[in-house]
């Protein structure tokens, strides 16, 4: 991790140097987006720490943020022994959503990728969202660094396509006792074999979280993969009910 991080504290842009170890590559001896999302959620964490609303803050008044869309787009991984930066702040926020970007680069300063994610404030209990215009932070600290991929696309329902039953057990599941957002990738990258990721890898990620799903819970994987570079995915339950729609976007290696 950044080694000075304290330098960090405060600033509208906020970042966290790492080492890509060989035990957390992919087959392919790259960064596996499974990792991604969870350094995506551990920098965020760390910036809203520094300024006095993360977790510990917030779970005072029975609040907790949590991620709603996520869109990465990447040029390459991170490799095996290779060192890269992950760098976020915020763009935008409104009383119920708020945009903080990302941006990973590599020992040289070289951007790779870019990543733009939507939070949003629920009450433990209600499991509803909270106006977080009360958090004046925020409007203080947005910050003009651009961010030049393009928002998410509008994920609609699938229309056609094929399935896989799972149901979701109790190491899918996170401390707001539902399934955690990595492992929701983790399944819908799982939907795809070998092959696939030997030849090609996901150029551009698109997921939205529309309903929690919890311990016990039985859905169905939906996949529309007839575009062979343009996947999409949803994760539905036995009323028919979305939790989950995403797009994986291919690239030729």
């Amino acid at each position: 991790m950044c080694s000075d991080k304290k330098d960090n504290i405060q600033k509208k842009e906020f970042f966290i140097d790492y080492y890509l170890a060989a035990g957390e590559c992919n087959p392919q001896g790259e960064m596996p987006l499974t990792l991604l999302m969870r350094r995506i959620i551990e920098v965020a964490t760390f910036h809203a720490n520094s300024w006095g609303v993360g977790y510990a803050r917030l779970i005072q008044d029975n609040q907790v943020w949590v991620l709603s869309r996520v869109t990465i787009e990447m040029t390459r991984f991170p490799r095996v022994n290779e060192n890269y930066r992950l760098t976020t702040w915020i763009e935008d926020y409104n009383r119920h959503f708020s945009q903080r970007n990302m941006r990973l680069d590599d020992a040289e300063g070289n951007p790779l990728g870019y990543v733009r994610t939507i939070w949003m404030v629920i009450d433990m209990n209600t499991r509803a969202s909270v106006d977080i215009s009360q958090l004046g932070y925020i409007r203080e600290n947005i910050s003009d660094l651009p961010c030049p991929i393009e928002p998410m696309s509008r994920l609609r329902p699938i229309e056609q396509g094929h399935s896989v039953e799972y149901t979701f057990g109790y190491m899918d599941c996170d401390f707001n006792r539902h399934v955690n957002t990595v492992r929701y990738l983790s399944h819908l990258m799982n939907l795809f074999d070998m092959d696939c990721y030997d030849n090609y890898f996901i150029h551009r990620m698109e997921i939205s979280f529309i309903k929690e799903t919890h311990y016990g819970e039985t859905c169905e994987f939906v996949i529309d993969d007839s575009d062979p570079i343009d996947s999409h995915m949803s994760i539905t339950d036995a009323d028919g009910d979305d939790h989950v729609r995403a797009r994986f976007l291919w690239k030729e290696r």
